[in-house]
C-alpha cells in the first residue's frame, strides 16, 4: 500500500438544505457518518436526493447547512476546508479544460502545486490509464471514454488519500463503464486511498465495501455483499 498514516473523515449531524421558489428544501438532515482511507464506499438514491451535495460536503468543496465536518490524521481534527490538497474529484461532466491536450490537462495541477516533471508523471498516468497514444489529443477528439480516463489520471496524478467520483459511469456505455470501474478500484487499492462514488448504478455500487443509500432524507449504510465476489 502506498500509505502509512490512515486519514478518516467525519461528517457530524450536517443536514443540507437550498433554496426553490422562495422555499427551503431539504437534501437530507441529521446525517453521521465516516469514511477512511484505504476503504471504497458507494452513495447511492433516487434522484434528488443529495447524493452529489453530499459528495461535495465529504470532499470539503461544499459546507452543510447545519453540522460540523472534519478531517482526522495523525490524532489532529481539522476542518474539512484543508483536504483540498489531498483528494482528488472526478466530475460527472469531465471538466477537462478544452483548450489542452490530455497530457497538458494531466499535467496541470501537478504544475499548479510546482511539482518537477509534471509532463513526465502525466504521461506515466495516461499510459496506466490506456492512453499512451493520445496523449496530443484535445478533449473534442477524445471519446466519452477516452475523456472519462484522462480525467481519472488527472484525479489519480498526484496520489490523493481520498477519490470522489460523480456518477464516473453514468455516461458510458456497458464495456467502457466496466473498464472505468475496473480501473477506479485497482488504482485506489494500489494507492491506499479512500473512494467514494456516487452511482445509480446497483453493480457498480456492489463493488464498493459499504454502501450508504440517501431517501427521504436519511441515510441507510449497509454492507455490500458481492464485494467479496468482486475480489476474487
Amino acid at each position: 500500500m502506498a500509505y502509512h498514516l490512515k486519514s478518516r473523515i467525519e461528517l457530524c449531524g450536517v443536514s443540507q438544505t437550498f433554496s426553490q421558489n422562495a422555499q427551503q428544501v431539504q437534501l437530507f438532515q441529521d446525517l453521521t457518518l465516516t469514511i477512511a482511507q484505504g476503504h471504497s464506499y458507494a452513495i447511492t438514491g433516487p434522484s434528488g436526493s443529495g447524493k452529489s451535495s453530499l459528495l461535495m460536503l465529504l470532499s470539503g468543496l461544499a459546507q452543510p447547512s447545519t453540522g460540523q465536518g472534519y478531517w482526522l490524521e495523525n490524532d489532529s481534527r481539522r476542518p474539512l476546508a484543508g483536504l483540498a490538497k489531498e483528494i482528488g474529484y472526478i466530475f460527472q461532466q469531465f471538466h477537462l479544460l478544452p483548450e489542452l491536450t490530455a497530457l497538458h490537462n494531466v499535467a496541470l495541477p501537478l504544475k499548479l502545486r510546482g511539482v518537477k516533471h509534471a509532463e513526465q508523471l502525466a504521461k506515466s498516468w495516461l499510459d496506466k490509464v490506456g492512453l499512451g497514444h493520445r496523449l496530443q489529443h484535445k478533449p473534442a477528439q477524445l471519446s466519452g471514454g477516452e475523456q472519462q480516463r484522462t480525467a481519472i489520471a488527472r484525479a489519480l496524478v498526484f496520489s490523493p488519500k481520498f477519490i470522489f467520483a460523480d456518477e464516473p459511469t453514468g455516461n458510458l456505455d456497458s464495456q467502457n463503464a466496466q473498464d472505468i470501474a475496473d480501473l477506479l478500484f485497482a488504482c485506489c487499492e494500489e494507492q491506499g486511498a479512500g473512494l467514494v462514488i456516487v452511482t445509480h448504478s446497483e453493480l457498480l455500487a456492489a463493488r464498493a465495501e459499504q454502501i450508504f443509500n440517501l431517501a427521504q432524507g436519511h441515510c441507510q449504510l449497509r454492507q455490500s455483499k458481492l464485494q467479496e465476489v468482486y475480489r476474487a
